[in-house]
This record gives C-alpha cells, sequence and structure tokens, in this order.
C-alpha cells in the first residue's frame, strides 16, 4: 500500500511592484484583501476579496517544464505553490486549511493572461486554461480565516458541508 503523501506550501510568493514574476517570501499575511506585501496591476481581472489569493500545483509547474516550458514557481503568478493535493479534483467551493489558522474557499479557475507568456514556450500562456485544459489552471481562492503562511505549512482540504 503507497503512503498518502502530505500536502504543503512549497513556496509563498510575492511582488511588491505588482504582476510577474512573483519572488520567494520566507512568510506572508493572508488577508480578505489579500496578500500583504502583494500587488496586483490589473485590478479588473485580478486581486480583490474573491481573488485574494492564487494558488498552483508544483507539480503541473514541473510537468509544464517537462513538456519545455520555461516556468518555474511563481513566475506565473501564483502567491501560495502547492504540493500534493489532488489539483484536477479541486473546485469553487472547496475549501483549504493550511496551518494552525488560515481557512481558503476556492472561488474560481484563474484565467491566463499575455502577462505570463514568458513562463511558456512560444508564449503559449493559454496552456493553463481551464477552458482548453481542464484541471491545469491557476485557482483563485479567498480567504476565510486571516494569518501567516511559510513553506512547509501542511494543507488540507477540508470536507465540504
Amino acid at each position: 500500500m503507497m503512503a498518502m503523501r502530505r500536502a504543503s506550501i512549497v513556496q509563498v510568493n510575492v511582488n511588491p511592484a505588482g504582476g510577474v514574476p512573483k519572488r520567494p517570501v520566507a512568510s506572508a499575511r493572508l488577508t480578505a484583501e489579500g496578500v500583504v506585501g502583494d500587488r496586483q496591476l490589473d485590478l479588473e481581472h485580478h486581486g480583490g476579496p474573491r481573488r485574494a489569493v492564487s494558488l498552483f500545483a508544483s507539480e503541473r509547474i514541473a510537468a509544464l517544464a517537462a513538456e519545455g516550458h520555461p516556468i518555474a514557481p511563481g513566475t506565473t503568478g501564483e502567491n501560495l505553490t502547492i504540493e500534493g493535493l489532488d489539483w484536477g479534483a479541486l473546485a469553487a467551493g472547496d475549501r483549504l486549511r493550511i496551518g494552525d489558522v488560515v481557512r481558503l474557499e476556492i472561488t474560481s479557475p484563474a484565467p491566463p493572461c499575455s502577462t505570463i507568456a514568458a513562463s511558456f514556450t512560444g508564449g503559449a500562456f493559454k496552456r493553463i486554461s481551464e477552458k482548453l485544459h481542464p484541471g491545469w489552471s491557476r485557482l483563485y481562492a479567498s480567504v476565510l480565516v486571516e494569518g501567516e503562511v511559510r513553506p512547509g505549512d501542511p494543507v488540507v482540504v477540508e470536507p465540504r458541508a
């Protein structure tokens, strides 16, 4: 019998100037309005309470790199790079517990835009479009319970009510 791998945060990413890439930090506070120390340049499409935190799977990043894309954690703008979750099974309404305090609720897939084109061979940023490649998108989440997160924090999908 295979042991279940524990899900956890691999990297916490921010860009105080806004945009991408987002760079790794030792920790960050997640609030209802977003990630402290991070900024979005396009507030029509990014940020706000329903898009407070962007998430992406380290396994998806590794698979995309194996396809030949010049992608790495943070280059597509995710705030939390997470490993060990069944990424394709996550959907809007799912709730994540991070560490002992933080609670997030997934709100939607994060539509890709041309600002992340440098992470893809030939600028093919639609490779992570949920519409074209289900289960390969970054995800947006709202913050239900605020707190500090850091690499190594466990991530648990909470059962639906």
